[in-house]
């Protein structure tokens, strides 16, 4: 806990620093930095990262731009890896739609080995828990690259936790209406 605590006392530092737009020091604390060994778990609570990008923007020294810069892109491949171990985890742990359109995927044959075989016939009739949520009218197509890829942002944001899969939305659809409803007024004027 004591290393949380040293990270957040630098976080405020580097705060006050680039408030008071003065990062004359701040070369110092960096080098602290990148001398403790990060978890994940502190990156994210103390948001170090915030900190040392504000520094590194702010700073007219060029070797604390580039120790900055070193140090926020450690911590992504740290990020990276981590999502990387959940996506890997998720897939594993995935439905069979998943695993069956991944074939060229690695492991994907000890995925098909480790799945159960589903019952051939239900003893109990199976209802859906939560209804699919559908939209009418359905959302319209887009080629416009820019749109597709605030949709894309859109599904992401909307996917962030289960709670999309926990109620059955289409978060794809749900994403290209509040996508199209944001634009409409723009294409009025």
């Amino acid at each position: 806990m004591a290393k949380e605590q040293e990270v957040e006392r630098i976080a405020k530092t580097l705060d006050k620093m680039v408030h008071k737009k003065n990062t004359d020091g701040a070369i110092y604390l960096l080098r602290e930095l990148k001398n403790m060994r990060m978890s994940l778990e502190t990156l994210q609570s103390t948001r170090i990262g915030m900190s040392v990008n504000a520094v590194r923007k702010q700073s007219s020294e060029e070797e604390v731009q580039t120790l900055a810069k070193s140090l926020i892109k450690s911590w992504k491949k740290l990020l990276d890896g981590a999502e990387g171990k959940a996506a890997e985890e998720k897939r594993r742990e995935g439905s069979p739609l998943r695993s069956s359109t991944s074939k060229d995927s690695p492991g994907s044959s000890e995925q098909s080995k480790k799945l159960p075989e589903p019952p051939t016939t239900p003893t109990t009739p199976t209802t859906p828990t939560t209804p699919k949520f559908t939209s009418f009218p359905p959302a319209p197509v887009t080629t416009d690259s820019v749109r597709t890829k605030c949709r894309e942002l859109l599904v992401a944001a909307l996917q962030t936790d289960d709670d999309h899969k926990t109620i059955g939305a289409d978060t794809e659809n749900l994403a290209a209406q509040i996508e199209d409803y944001i634009l409409s007024p723009v294409l009025l004027l």
